[in-house]
């Protein structure tokens, strides 16, 4: 007779069994509960709990470049389960065990009490005598993907994908299986869906996310790797069944290979996994819910400051003090709360190659960078500065203080970017220097802001004591995740923004610690809005720093457009504001006056999108906030569509199926004055949008009448 584990946690169904024979068997994980009718006692061998591969082991069936059929995964038997209640929720810990190797796994399963989303991650450990090389884990394997519902997978299945580059991230496309090729032909195949980052930017293509919806059951099912470095997931077809595999770095596909001694533990990168009964906005609604859950709670996710910064189409890298006092007159009087000054602050003329030492440059700051800093505090604002602490120039002054050890190694060379240096934060003499550099900005200096930069990939990882070239990257990037938590820990009103190049490290192990993540580096206010709209899909919205940067040249509308851009996220200030007409600073200050009466929403608001979710070639794109019975929607005219005249007023139909049938209030909130309307039609939900030109955009508060 088989055993049962049967849990049914906060609208997450998960059914376990334990044969006579102790395989153990993951064979439902859903919104719904679980109809024992369809799955096949024959195809139950491939609802395996997880995949494991070691070195010199043996691989069974055809599987290609896939992870599954492993050993000892095949080989791997129940041992002891826990069912337990923590502060979050309930936690699940099944324990396997390898007889061939005494190597044993732990499954762990944390659930969060009131959200569809568990935090999965295996725990091996070699209680052996031998030594094991690992060359795959599974984070999360769960098969059955597909089984709700009669219709064929290639008809009901679509799978979200979040691609994603600089200046261009956040490109989310929507795909039937055989679209990417993993056509139901037979029972199992060599090909795989797959998405794969490999070094340390963690979304240098994709963001380490996905969704997967059943159209024809109604649910979705998604997914989210949290790491900062290489990580890897794929869907696969086995049993006549679809399975998922998540996991952080592989042999295969990330050069990460580990040689576990007798006594030792390796764990695996965490990620966080759910599913919902609806489509995309309700599992970005459950995930946006369960990143909150996990956030360090700080104050700047809660009162949501408005960040003035000097780099984007305004100084470039080369701030001075006379550059920069008018600049913060003008971002005070528009009702910015943090200044933070850009890069260039260090070195007197071109910096890139020389970054490290962090020193005020005396020729940028005659009278030295705390004046300027002081001035930024006298106007009511908190200071900010620039830092690249992960790198090193390779032409900086610092480097006589280094040797090799302080750095990335391939092949006995130093790993060289973009004219730097990749730090190794495992080196104790690392940290120190990059502790040192931040007390003496917030002690000396009385910073209370850091934009952190990382403009860098540093490749596959480094040979320097490690086993392999990714375990060396993944023990950097989990020593760097450890010096973080103590500078957060040290000065815990410190807020450090997250910016790799803009989004290049959209990730979850970064944004569970730091509080705001930079967007794009997207220079064209037109080109941003798509990004900007669908910036809370990976992130939440109070955590979504975006660019507005009224331009010198520009007009009323152009101003207007690049505010809604920020207006429901965290606005990210920039421009020649002191040279723009009285008009036209008016327009900002209205519009930063607007966000602070609504600001206390966001964090408690989910996205949604009208439109679909916004890609660079749409002509409209929009983005809405919920709250209770409030709705705060952004709608953006892009470009004239078909044989529309780019001057003349077009309208937009946005379906809001969720107030259908409600009165609503609807007005116009930023900006006032303007031409564009708005008009709700309860019968059929839509709500039609009338604007006046291309290049517009208005922002729209709802309300459901009593």
């Amino acid at each position: 007779m088989s055993e049962w584990i049967r849990i049914s946690e906060n609208g997450l169904h998960l059914v376990v069994e334990i044969t006579e024979e102790k395989d153990v068997r993951l064979l439902h994980f859903g919104a719904e509960a679980f109809d024992e009718g369809l799955i096949a006692e024959v195809q139950k061998p491939g609802f395996r709990l997880m995949e494991l591969q070691l070195t010199g082991e043996d691989r069974a069936e055809y599987h290609g470049r896939t992870h599954r059929a492993t050993y000892p995964g095949l080989r791997m038997r129940y041992d002891a389960h826990i069912d337990s209640r923590n502060e979050l929720g309930r936690k699940l810990e099944i324990a396997l065990a390898d007889p061939a190797t005494s190597l044993r796994a732990v499954q762990h399963f944390q659930f969060y009490d009131g959200i569809p989303v568990a935090r999965v991650w295996t725990v091996l450990a070699n209680e052996g005598h031998d030594s094991l090389g690992v060359e795959y884990l599974s984070t999360f394997a769960l098969t059955g993907l597909d089984k709700e519902g009669r219709m064929d997978r290639d008809d009901k299945m679509k799978l979200f994908i979040p691609h994603t580059g600089w200046q261009s991230e956040l490109q989310w496309r929507d795909y039937r299986l055989p679209e990417l090729g993993l056509s139901h032909v037979i029972d199992r195949t060599s090909k795989r869906i797959s998405c794969s980052n490999t070094g340390s930017w963690s979304a240098a293509e994709h963001i380490p996310m996905a969704v997967l919806e059943n159209e024809e059951a109604g649910t979705s099912l998604f997914w989210q790797i949290e790491h900062n470095g290489s990580w890897h997931w794929e869907i696969i077809d086995q049993y006549d069944h679809l399975t998922l595999l998540v996991s952080g770095p592989t042999e295969h596909d990330n050069h990460w290979w580990i040689r576990l001694e007798p006594g030792e533990e390796f764990v695996s990168v965490p990620a966080a996994v759910g599913t919902v009964t609806g489509g995309f906005d309700a599992a970005i609604g459950a995930l946006t819910r369960y990143r909150r859950v996990i956030r360090r709670p700080n104050e700047d996710n809660r009162k949501l400051r408005v960040i003035f910064n000097d780099y984007m189409n305004c100084l470039w890298g080369s701030p001075t003090t006379a550059k920069l006092l008018p600049l913060i007159d003008a971002a005070a009087e528009a009702g910015c709360e943090y200044f933070c000054i850009d890069a260039g602050w260090y070195a007197p003329g071109e910096w890139w190659d020389g970054v490290g030492e962090w020193l005020p440059s005396e020729e940028r700051f005659p009278e030295g960078i705390k004046y300027v800093l002081d001035y930024i505090r006298g106007k009511g604002m908190i200071p900010g500065l620039w830092l690249e602490l992960e790198v090193m120039g390779i032409n900086s002054p610092k480097l006589k203080d280094t040797d090799d050890s302080w750095f990335f190694m391939r092949h006995g060379k130093r790993v060289k970017d973009r004219s730097r240096y990749q730090l190794d934060y495992r080196n104790p003499q690392v940290t120190a220097h990059a502790t040192e550099v931040i007390r003496r900005l917030v002690e000396d200096y009385g910073v209370g802001y850091i934009k952190m930069d990382y403009n860098i990939n540093a490749g596959i990882g480094t040979e320097r004591d490690a086993d392999s070239f990714g375990d060396g990257l993944l023990q950097h990037n989990r020593a760097y995740l450890a010096w973080l938590d103590g500078i957060f820990a040290r000065y815990p009103d410190l807020v450090i923004e997250n910016c790799s190049s803009g989004g290049m490290r959209m990730d979850y192990a970064m944004l569970s610690r730091y509080s705001i993540q930079s967007t794009s580096d997207q220079e064209d206010y037109v080109n941003y809005a798509a990004i900007a709209a669908a910036s809370p899909s990976a992130l939440t919205p109070e955590q979504s720093a975006v660019w507005s940067y009224p331009l010198r040249e520009g007009d009323d509308e152009e101003v207007v457009f690049n505010m809604v851009n920020a207006l429901l996220l965290r606005v990210h200030q920039s421009g020649h504001l002191a040279e723009l007409s009285p008009r036209r600073r008016e327009l900002v200050k209205q519009a930063l006056d607007y966000y602070k009466t609504i600001r206390a929403d966001i964090p408690e608001a989910l996205p949604f999108w009208p439109l679909g979710l916004p890609t660079q070639q749409d002509d409209w794109v929009s983005l809405g906030l919920r709250k209770d019975d409030r709705v705060y929607l952004a709608v953006w005219r892009v470009r004239a569509s078909g044989s529309e005249d780019a001057a003349v007023p077009a309208e937009k139909v946005l379906p809001l199926g969720q107030l259908k049938g409600k009165p609503l209030e609807i007005r116009c909130a930023y900006p006032q004055g303007f031409a564009g309307e708005a008009d709700w039609n309860d019968a059929t939900g839509e709500l039609t949008v009338v604007l006046p030109a291309e290049k517009t955009a208005r922002l729209f508060e709802i309300r459901v009448k009593e």
